[in-house]
């Protein structure tokens, strides 16, 4: 068996150093929906791997072992989206450690209106303290409701993510963390983002006018914006920076199956 897994190993680096494999990002759980995904990771710490969106643009945040560190009017953005017209129906997800429970009114993630005043977030903290939302351009889309329990621990990986369906032009919101259903209403217009007037930002909520608007200190290990409503079972099927690996051809793999001892 050692032999046989020695060779299988050896066999993949060969393929990668010669270009016949090639990285690829594959969530397991509407991979075709995914618009924005971004891992941080050393080689690519910029990069959307969907190629929709531009390089992040850092703005005081910065970039190290795999995380992105955000903060006190330390954050940064990505533009030039190239892609479907995002929304109405969305999921934004991000995975993250919380650095400060105290700081409010940020986001892990937000798409936001490049010409107006128009966002979607996941929001921490804005209208109730150690509390997550989700954020929207004046409240249209966020209730004054304290959902799930209050954060009381710094440094520790958690989940966070948000759902938002089209229903009859309102929008139907699932807010969950950890996998877990915190959050379920339906509220407000809901809204979409066409190429050309849409960036993600990465510490602020929004960011209009060129003001950038709440700030947040955490680490981002990994962020994503689904053009799709993911499920409960399909956002508990999610892993972090999942990566596989894929063949040009018909070879097919992932780093996961391969094991050495």
């Amino acid at each position: 068996m050692f032999k046989v897994e020695h060779i299988i190993t050896n066999l993949f680096y060969i393929l990668l150093m010669f270009g016949l494999i090639v990285p690829a990002l594959g969530q397991g759980e509407k991979e075709e929906d995914l618009i924005g995904h971004w891992t941080f990771e050393n080689g690519v710490e910029l990069e959307d791997h969907t190629g929709h969106f531009g390089d992040i643009e850092l703005r005081g945040a910065e970039v190290k072992d795999g995380k992105l560190h955000i903060g006190d009017n330390k954050w940064g953005l990505t533009t030039g989206y190239k892609g479907p017209q995002i929304g109405p129906d969305k999921t934004l997800v991000t995975w993250l450690y919380l650095d400060d429970l105290n700081i409010r009114r940020g986001a892990t993630l937000a798409v936001n209106r490049s010409s107006s005043d128009r966002f979607d977030a996941i929001v921490y903290a804005e209208r109730h303290e150690k509390h997550w939302m989700a954020g929207s351009s004046f409240f249209r889309r966020t209730p004054n409701v304290a959902y799930g329990k209050a954060e009381s621990e710094t440094g520790k990986l958690i989940q966070i993510a948000i759902s938002y369906e089209n229903e009859n032009d309102m929008a139907k919101i699932m807010i969950y963390r950890n996998g877990e259903i915190i959050g379920d209403y339906t509220l407000g217009p809901i809204v979409s983002w066409v190429e050309g007037d849409v960036e993600a930002l990465f510490g602020p909520r929004a960011l209009i006018g060129g003001t950038a608007h709440g700030w947040v200190i955490a680490r981002v290990e990994d962020a994503r914006i689904y053009n799709a409503v993911l499920s409960e079972k399909e956002i508990n099927n999610l892993e972090v920076d999942t990566l596989d690996v894929e063949a040009k051809g018909k070879l097919t793999t992932r780093w996961a199956t391969i094991k050495t001892r």
